[in-house]
This record gives structure tokens, sequence and C-alpha cells, in this order.
């Protein structure tokens, strides 16, 4: 039960962007590693094209909690949550590696964890804690994004306010 409720909350708080006030000649960035611009402020538009993470896009107008950013020749509508007013900084992991996938090796991806991570884990009474994260990972890893945009439409959440 106690996984179930730590799921369901995390589940929760990602659910629940941060609005940002935009508003027309401004700057806004991207939050994403890939932010589509879609042809008209309705999460299943169409995407007229795609930008990276932290770019930095013009806005010309704002329509409730979408926004019409235009990065060059591109121009699109994207829902705020998916923008933020100051530039996000680089993504790095706690040993100052790129969170990117495509950016780091097979070996440092499949590395067990250190045996003094896992002796303090012990010493702290955290000796759990590897198994919780694997079960929240298996469990995160069982639900489907479609399911995730379906309970988002349902409920009205994210993009779908």
């Amino acid at each position: 039960m106690k996984h179930l409720f730590t799921a369901m909350a995390l589940a929760a708080l990602c659910a629940l962007p941060t609005l940002a006030s935009f508003s027309s000649g401004n700057t806004a960035y991207t939050k994403r590693v890939n932010t589509a611009l879609l042809e008209e402020p309705k999460p299943l538009a169409k995407p007229l094209a795609h930008v990276g993470y932290a770019r930095k896009l013009s806005v010309d107008e704002v329509k409730g909690a979408w926004v019409l950013v235009r990065e060059g020749k591109n121009k699109g509508w994207v829902f705020s949550g998916n923008l933020a007013e100051q530039k996000p900084e680089e993504i790095k992991g706690a040993d100052g590696l790129p969170l990117e996938a495509s950016k780091t090796s097979a070996s440092i991806a499949a590395r067990p964890l250190a045996p003094a991570a896992s002796d303090y884990a012990d010493r702290r009474g955290y000796s759990n804690a590897r198994e919780d994260i694997v079960w929240l990972e298996k469990h995160a890893d069982a639900i489907k994004e479609a399911q995730v945009r379906a309970y988002q439409e349902e409920h009205k959440k994210g993009e779908y306010q």
C-alpha cells in the first residue's frame, strides 16, 4: 500500500505543471527534450515543427494556457506547462555525467550501486531504498504513454485543461 501511495503521489506531482505567465513580445524557453510546435492550441493538433531542450522562443500570442511561439521560420502553439520564463540549465546527474542516454556508455549505464553507497544506506536505515526504486521503476515502466494521456484528458490535467 505504501508503494501504491508513493507511485500515485509521484504521478500527481508530475501531472501538475507550473504555469508561468507569458506575454506577447517576451521570450520563453522549452523545458522538454522534444517540444512540438502545434498547428492549433489543442493537445492532439498536428505538429508543425519540433524544437529541442532549453531553446529560446519568441512569444507571439497567449490564449489561456497555450502560447503561440516562434523560433526562426518555425511557429506553433505550445502548452505553457512545457515552457519556462528563464533558460533551464543543462541537466546533469550527481556524478556530473549528462542524463541523456545518448551521451553515456553502456558500461556507465549498467554499473551497480557502489558498495560504499549500499553501506551508507544500511547505516542510515535506508537499506530498502534500492528495492523501493526498483519497484517504482518497474511499475512506472508498466504505464504506457497512451494511458497517461487518457488520464490527463479525462481529469483535465496538463495540456488538457
